[in-house]
């Protein structure tokens, strides 16, 4: 276990890259397992999620090596369809092998997953939208047990939410299914789009990634393909808060403008200049941010949940009233408690998060208990007064790449210890 010390009040500057997209990469290696032979991908973030999906795949029996952001997958020797426990726990994402391993093998044997906690995060739409595939699905002793006797076949799915699992886990499984898909309030996220553009790389017919309809043409044979995973808009969000909550002036290479849309907006009202020239992003913060107002999480394209606890460190310290209505997950509020203990003023009731903004907070010892969370504490800590202790940093790691690295080069003072 490892902890992160940083001493805050630093102005940051420079240039950073922004890694390859963690929800973008994970469903994608699952995919993978369609391919008959050797996928590449590049710009795959090192993070122990993505560790966790390469222990998967090896344990399948797929041949995985990783050069630095580069990943190859040859699913050529896939020879088993079950995942044990330990591994399943590893991260919440795993339930994405249940289409995989059906289309791919015509059968999966899984536990429940893992990940963070934060609130009920059934499965029910993942399991009920497999079951209209053509799967079926029963439960003994904790393990899931997933066959398809008779195939998988094409149908209309109409999702009750936009769930962006159970929208990739459909998009996997009927990609090999006979006939057509159909799938009505699909998610959007830009990480659909990249999981589409794979599969139709490898062979696949999919239309409409990234609308609310999706139509999936059946196809029989994969094959495997080069691939570079989006960068990650969270972390950008994340890097982008790091600027405001610092009053500094920092350029981000290797962003997708159009991908936080709902996310630049919020750092304007704060005071912020964000600028692009193609997918370099400059962001200039004043000294003293202003109130963010009026906050939503909903699903894309609107603000995302992610983005909500490192947006919550720039209003603790931005001058007004800021307010955040969370309305994905429950229990995304761990954070608060943490932030209140460096000095910031916020009161929860249910959804709602009401943030006083102050003049300054003080370093103490705080410990995450999420990974935007971490995050989130980390960027607040940039800007308290002394030096700050976060524990439990096998959270960040889930999701950043080296970010006290990243953080450091930028002019921060943040030591891994």
């Amino acid at each position: 276990m490892s902890k992160l010390l940083i001493d805050g009040g630093r102005v940051l500057g420079g240039e950073a890259k922004v890694q390859g997209s963690k929800n973008s990469a994970l469903p994608i290696l699952a995919a993978s397992l369609l391919a008959k032979n050797e996928s590449v991908f590049f710009g795959c973030p090192r993070l122990s999620d993505v560790d966790s999906s390469v222990k998967i795949l090896r344990y399948l029996g797929c041949k995985v090596a990783q050069d630095g952001h580069t990943l190859t997958v040859n699913s050529s020797t896939l020879g088993i369809d079950d995942i044990p426990e330990p591994l399943m726990r590893l991260m919440r994402s795993s339930i994405i092998y249940a289409g995989a391993l059906l289309a791919s093998v015509g059968s999966a044997r899984l536990t429940f997953p893992g990940g963070c906690e934060l609130g009920p995060r059934p499965i029910d739409l993942h399991l009920s939208s497999l079951k209209k595939l053509g799967a079926e699905i029963t439960e003994r002793h904790g393990e899931l047990i997933f066959k398809a006797p008779k195939g998988l076949k094409g149908s209309k799915i109409s999702l009750s939410f936009p769930s962006v699992g159970a929208t990739e886990n459909i998009i996997i499984a009927a990609s090999k299914a006979k006939g057509t898909t159909i799938i009505t309030n699909a998610a959007r996220e830009p990480e659909i789009t990249d999981l589409a553009d794979y599969l139709n790389s490898c062979g696949a017919h999919i239309e409409g990634a990234g609308e609310g309809t999706i139509v999936i043409e059946g196809r029989e044979h994969f094959y495997g393909c080069c691939h570079s995973i989006i960068p990650d808009r969270i972390v950008a969000a994340t890097l982008m808060s790091a600027s405001a909550v610092t009053g500094s002036e920092i350029i981000l290479d290797s962003v997708i403008k159009s991908h936080l849309d709902a996310i630049i907006p919020c750092f304007e009202q704060a005071g912020c200049d964000v600028k692009f020239d193609k997918q370099k992003m400059k962001i200039n913060s004043p000294k003293r941010l202003k109130s963010l107002g009026l906050i939503r999480t909903t699903p894309y394209p609107g603000f995302p949940t992610d983005a909500q606890a490192p947006l919550m460190a720039v209003a603790a310290v931005g001058e007004g009233i800021t307010v955040f209505s969370e309305n994905i997950f429950e229990s995304r509020y761990k954070h608060v408690g943490e932030f209140i203990r460096l000095g910031a003023d916020i009161k929860v009731e249910g959804k709602v998060a009401l943030v006083q903004g102050v003049k300054k907070l003080y370093s103490a010892p705080l410990c995450a208990k999420d990974l935007r969370g971490s995050a989130a504490l980390a960027v607040a800590a940039l800007s308290a007064e002394g030096t700050t202790e976060i524990d439990t940093t096998e959270y960040l790691e889930r999701g950043y790449e080296e970010l006290d690295v990243v953080l450091s080069n930028l002019g921060a003072s943040v030591k891994k210890i």
